[in-house]
C-alpha cells in the first residue's frame, strides 16, 4: 500500500482569504511539517510521551521555572478548565462583559464549570482596579457567589492592549483582596509581538497565576494549553482536565505544534505579520469617507462602523462578521497568512461600495 496516496481531494480554494477571523486560517507549513515529524512509531499516551515532555522545557523558557503547561484541545476549554483549577464550587470570576468568556462559549463556563460571572462594562474591553472593585465584594454573603478571580484576555477582544503596569496593577489588587488571576492568551502572541515584549513581562512577572496559552489562532492546527503559572494557585489540574474532557489520547499532536511555534519564533512572525495587516488595513481604511475605526488599532483585528448596506454588500465580496449589528459595527481580522495584496483589495473594495 502506498502511504501516501489518498482518496481525499480538495473542496475549496485556497487563494480565497477574508477577515472574518484568525481561526479561518489553515495551518502554517511549518506546523504541518511538526505534525508529520510526530507522527510514525508508538508513543506513550495521555501526555507522557517526548513531545509533551520536550514542551515543558520550552515553556518553562518563556514563563519561567515554575510554569506547566496542560494541553488542552481548544480555547473554551483552557479557560474552563483553568477557572475551575483556581475557584471553589461558590466561587464567582469577575470579567469584562465583552470577555470571550461571557459572550463567545456557550455559556460554557457557566454549565460545564459551576461559575459564576461577574461582568463589568469596559469603554474598551480592559478592566481596571476600579471597575473591577465595582463586582469585588460581599465575600461574607452566602447570598452571592464568591468573588475569587479576576479574568481578563490579552490582547482584548476589542483589539485593544493591557500595557505590563496594568496588568501589574490588577494582579496587586485582586491579590490583596485574597483573590487569583487568570488570563485569556487566545492571542497572546499578537499582544506581545505589538507590546515587543516577551510573554512573560506582562504575566509571571507581574502577577497572572494561570493562563490560557493560544495556538489555533496563530498557525496551529488545533490545540491549546492551561499554563499554570502559579502553582499554590491550582489544585488537582490534571483531574480537572480529564473530567472537563480535554486531555488527549493523543497528545503528542498537540504538543508537537506548539513546540512548532515556541521553540524558535514562528509564534512571534506569525504575529507580527498578522498585526502588520491589520494596520495596513487600518491606514487604508482611513482614507475611505464615512467609515470609522472605533478602537486602537493594538492588534490583528479591525473595528469599524459604516453603513449597514454597504456591510451586506461588502460581505458577499469578503468574509466577515458584525460586532454589533443593530450599530453598524463590523469587525475585521488578519492572519498570519493575510497578504498585502489581500489587504489593498479589500480597501478597494470599500472604497466602490461606500462610492455606490
Amino acid at each position: 500500500m502506498n502511504p501516501a496516496k489518498t482518496d481525499a481531494r480538495r473542496h475549496h480554494d485556497p487563494q480565497v482569504r477574508g477577515f472574518a477571523s484568525d481561526n479561518y486560517a489553515g495551518a502554517h507549513p511549518e506546523v504541518m511539517a511538526a505534525l508529520a515529524l510526530a507522527n510514525g512509531g508508538h508513543q506513550v499516551a495521555y501526555g507522557e510521551d517526548d513531545y509533551t515532555e520536550n514542551l515543558q522545557r520550552i515553556i518553562r523558557s518563556h514563563f519561567g521555572a515554575t510554569a506547566e503547561a496542560f494541553p488542552v484541545f481548544n480555547g473554551t476549554g483552557a479557560n474552563v478548565v483553568a477557572l475551575q483549577a483556581v475557584t471553589d464550587r461558590w466561587g464567582a470570576v469577575i470579567c469584562a462583559e465583552s470577555a470571550h468568556i461571557n459572550v463567545d462559549e456557550g455559556g460554557a463556563p457557566e454549565r460545564m464549570g459551576g461559575l459564576k460571572l461577574l461582568t463589568v462594562p469596559t469603554p474598551d474591553g480592559k478592566l481596571t482596579p476600579e471597575l473591577i472593585d465595582r463586582q469585588a465584594y460581599g465575600w461574607e454573603d452566602e447570598h452571592r457567589a464568591m468573588p475569587q478571580v479576576v479574568s481578563i484576555t490579552q490582547s482584548t477582544e476589542l483589539g485593544t492592549l493591557y500595557t505590563p503596569g496594568e496588568i501589574r496593577a490588577i494582579c496587586e489588587h485582586a491579590h490583596a483582596r485574597g483573590m487569583k488571576v487568570h488570563l485569556d492568551g487566545s492571542r497572546i502572541a499578537n499582544a506581545a509581538a505589538s507590546l515587543n515584549v516577551p510573554m512573560r513581562t506582562f504575566t509571571n512577572a507581574v502577577g497572572v497565576d494561570i493562563l490560557s496559552l493560544g495556538g489555533t489562532k496563530n498557525g496551529a492546527l488545533f490545540g491549546e494549553a492551561v499554563v499554570v503559572l502559579n502553582q499554590d494557585a491550582v489544585r488537582q489540574m490534571k483531574h480537572l482536565r480529564k473530567m472537563s474532557m480535554q486531555l488527549a489520547s493523543k497528545m503528542r499532536f498537540v504538543s508537537v505544534q506548539l513546540e512548532a511555534l515556541l521553540a524558535k519564533d514562528l509564534w512571534l512572525r506569525n504575529a507580527r505579520h498578522a498585526n502588520e495587516m491589520a494596520q495596513r488595513l487600518a491606514e487604508g481604511v482611513r482614507a475611505v469617507h464615512g467609515v470609522e475605526i472605533l478602537y486602537p488599532v493594538q492588534a490583528n483585528g479591525v473595528f469599524a462602523r459604516l453603513p449597514h448596506d454597504v456591510s451586506e454588500r461588502l460581505q458577499k465580496r469578503f468574509r466577515f462578521y458584525f460586532w454589533d449589528e443593530a450599530a453598524g459595527v463590523v469587525r475585521w481580522m488578519c492572519s498570519f497568512d493575510t497578504t498585502e495584496d489581500d489587504v489593498d483589495l479589500f480597501v478597494a473594495a470599500l472604497k466602490e461600495e461606500m462610492a455606490r
